[in-house]
């Protein structure tokens, strides 16, 4: 009887868990879990949960600064998804149907504040979001972007944005199933940088004049988005690999760790 009881109990505690996260009763097994959860960082502000979406899809973060190698990894990991049987997208920043384009030539003319260019970052993420990354989940896809919320929130932090607000307008952001951190430190990312063209205006944090020159404030600047995603890491529970080692190894890695949380993994 207490064993019956104790049964009875997880099923139903396991019930109204599913029904929390938009699982329809009478989901089978192998249905829920083939299902992304209705996580987010603040509120569900596109009513997901009361709509009891089902995302059957999966979303993979890499996330690391600039120069450190995730173009050159997602470019690899799209073919061994596909050639596995998964239907795959890719989205990055500034690649929004609604304002990428335009992000693009008001940085051109090196004068946006950082109020405004956050307010861009915020809408280019949000229509991504919504038109991007959510049909794609909802399709069942692997969705794998190239950086999240973390670039846009570390870049706004260093520009002397208010942590609460930065932190509430992400907050509609679905927690992915899996965020990869490339990490690497300045000595070894400058090389990086200079072999792949040389330092860019704003991702050497010019427009906050951090230093005489490019390669001063680049160097600066560089040093306290590391330091943001140093804090990030625990918080958001970054998987770490260490971007220094060779291309071949390090997409060895993110195979292994990406293959536990694919559908039929």
């Amino acid at each position: 009887m207490v064993d019956a009881q104790m049964a009875r109990g997880k099923i139903d505690g396991q019930g109204m868990h599913e029904q929390a996260y938009g699982v329809q009763p009478g989901t089978s097994v192998l249905e829920r879990e083939t299902m992304t959860s209705l996580e987010f960082y603040g509120i569900d502000a596109i009513h997901l949960k009361a709509r009891k979406e089902l995302l059957p899809g999966r979303l993979i973060v890499l996330e690391g600064t600039d120069g450190v190698g995730r173009t050159t990894q997602l470019r690899l990991l799209r073919p061994w998804l596909e050639s596995s049987g998964y239907a795959v997208v890719d989205t990055e920043m500034t690649r929004s149907d609604l304002v990428g384009a335009g992000l693009k030539q008001a940085k051109e003319g090196h004068t946006l504040g950082p109020i405004t260019l956050n307010l861009f970052y915020v809408t280019d993420f949000v229509d991504r979001f919504e038109q991007q990354i959510l049909p794609a989940l909802r399709a069942g896809f692997i969705v794998l972007t190239d950086r999240y919320i973390y670039s846009l929130m570390a870049r706004a932090l260093v520009r002397g944005a208010d942590d609460r607000w930065i932190r509430s307008i992400y907050g509609l952001a679905l927690k992915p199933d899996a965020v990869f951190y490339l990490k690497i430190g300045l000595n070894d990312l400058v090389p990086r940088v200079l072999q792949s063209g040389g330092f860019d205006y704003w991702e050497s944090g010019m427009d906050m004049r951090l230093g005489d020159d490019l390669y001063e404030s680049f160097i600066n600047y560089q040093k306290s988005l590391l330091a943001q995603f140093d804090k990030m890491t625990d918080h958001y529970h970054f998987q770490v690999i260490d971007a220094t080692q060779p291309v071949d190894r390090i997409i060895e890695l993110l195979k292994r760790r990406i293959l536990p949380h694919l559908p039929q993994g």
